[in-house]
């Protein structure tokens, strides 16, 4: 199968078309003790787990909501629903997984891009992981590539020491929220030395209405080791409010690489409160590669704790906010270890009265002596109806740093545009194609299948775009 078989004719039916959902019938809404010792219960739980919900639930009901980045007033949190479980048994043979959901999957083209260039796959339905392999290659060298639910049980010691210890649960809100009613997910282990050469990747899919999501992503990268991981996920649009409050851990040992590529494309319905973050010791290279589409609000900036001396990390991050759509997003870069160094690329387009904001923070401790850092921010504005904020927060704790941060908003080139028609192309596919040359040092870092996605819909999102 081509790339334009798989992507060439996708268009957001793909991505909004729901199946029936009648395990939702009947299905508590809002969240509750009685609603987390259920999930608990279900998922056959350790005490400890138990507990840690349940520290996490009365954090989450004493933590005001937000008041600062996106509007979230209108968001309804006893309207959704938290916890729901489709009938779907888990399996590592995808002839297994229900039909009506492996369709989902076949739309999206997941089964195909697993044969051709991926090392492992999971997918997640609604609450629960109903599909997970990794090739027996990486298996063989001790690779771990779990769903976070089974990891708890087969894997509790090395859980246990990194679960939430990386986001504890009183960072913040929706990071307490997580913690009380998280399900399913990813767990990865990489052991010392284990360089995976293909990508590994987690698909997850929202269907039911008012549903709610909140897969934890566990990767545990060992020293010497290096991996690429990819995560995927959508939802259908049904006109009422769906939250995804999902939660990405990233531990980088000494010498280790972790790259983390991910394309959320949510509909217009969801909130996006998602928190990811990663800790690098000496001599760590950590990579995030993001783009953020779909969702009707945003608020995610992944970080990274450069806790070890020489320790690196890369940003590269893509924000569309097309009508009705407010983009926050940003990246936390602390350097807590002397001769570390990070480069933040952030790139943003907005159409038809979005909003995209870039909100980062670059934080350099005292005793973080020679340190390097470059953050370069670049708007795109299609319409005089749109908007684009930068809101930097630099503190900066000692002089022997180097210390860049640009910002820049641009509108479309009427000459490029010119130039483009003149040669036979119509206007909606030149502005197109300088939107996608705008966003393309960031699209060519994914893997081919991904970057073509990508860049399909970039193109769903310019329809319309003349005038």
């Amino acid at each position: 199968m081509s790339d334009d078989t798989i992507f060439g004719s996708l268009n957001r039916n793909v991505f909004d078309e729901a199946n029936p959902s009648p395990y939702t019938e009947g299905v508590e809404r809002g969240v509750s003790e009685k609603l987390i010792r259920q999930i608990s219960k279900d998922k056959n739980e350790p005490e400890w787990m138990l507990e840690h919900r349940l520290k996490s639930l009365k954090i989450f009901l004493e933590k005001p909501m937000p008041q600062w980045g996106a509007d979230l007033s209108t968001l309804n949190l006893d309207d959704i629903i938290y916890y729901a479980r489709s009938g779907a048994v888990e399996t590592d043979d995808w002839a297994e997984v229900p039909e009506d959901i492996r369709k989902v999957y076949d739309r999206l083209g997941i089964p195909e891009a697993e044969r051709r260039m991926l090392a492992g796959v999971g997918a997640q339905y609604e609450s629960e992981m109903v599909y997970h392999n990794l090739k027996k290659q990486w298996e063989d060298l001790g690779v771990v590539f779990l769903d976070m639910d089974d990891a708890v049980h087969s894997h509790p010691e090395i859980v246990r020491e990194h679960f939430m210890k990386c986001v504890p649960s009183n960072d913040h809100k929706f990071a307490a929220l997580h913690g009380a009613v998280w399900s399913g997910g990813t767990f990865l282990y990489v052991p010392e030395g284990v360089k995976v050469e293909e990508p590994l990747q987690a698909y997850f899919r929202m269907n039911a209405k008012n549903m709610g999501q909140f897969e934890h992503t566990l990767i545990i990268v060992e020293a010497g080791a290096d991996v690429h991981y990819i995560e995927g996920c959508s939802a259908p649009k049904y006109g009422s409010q769906a939250l995804h409050a999902g939660l990405v851990e990233i531990f980088v040992k000494e010498g280790a690489k972790a790259r983390y590529s991910s394309v959320e494309n949510w509909s217009r319905d969801t909130y996006n409160l998602n928190t990811k973050r990663a800790i690098i010791q000496k001599d760590g290279v950590m990579e995030w590669i993001g783009g953020n589409m779909g969702s009707g609000v945003t608020m995610l900036y992944p970080c990274s704790v450069l806790a070890g001396e020489g320790a690196r990390c890369d940003h590269m991050a893509i924000a569309f906010a097309n009508e009705g759509q407010w983009q926050d997003t940003g990246a936390k870069m602390i350097h807590a270890a002397p001769h570390t160094s990070s480069n933040v690329i952030s790139k943003s387009i907005s159409k038809g009265g979005g909003c995209s904001v870039y909100r980062g923070l670059l934080s350099i401790a005292p005793n973080a002596h020679d340190c390097t850092s470059s953050v370069e921010c670049d708007a795109l504005l299609l319409d005089e109806m749109s908007r684009t904020d930068t809101i930097p927060d630099i503190k900066i704790r000692n002089n022997d740093v180097t210390i860049a941060h640009e910002a820049k908003v641009g509108r479309l080139s009427a000459e490029d545009i010119f130039y483009l028609t003149s040669r036979g192309i119509p206007e909606e596919e030149a502005r197109a194609m300088i939107v996608n040359g705008f966003i393309e040092p960031i699209v060519r870092q994914l893997p081919l299948e991904y970057a073509v996605e990508m860049n399909r819909l970039i193109e769903l999102e310019m329809e319309g775009s003349v005038g």
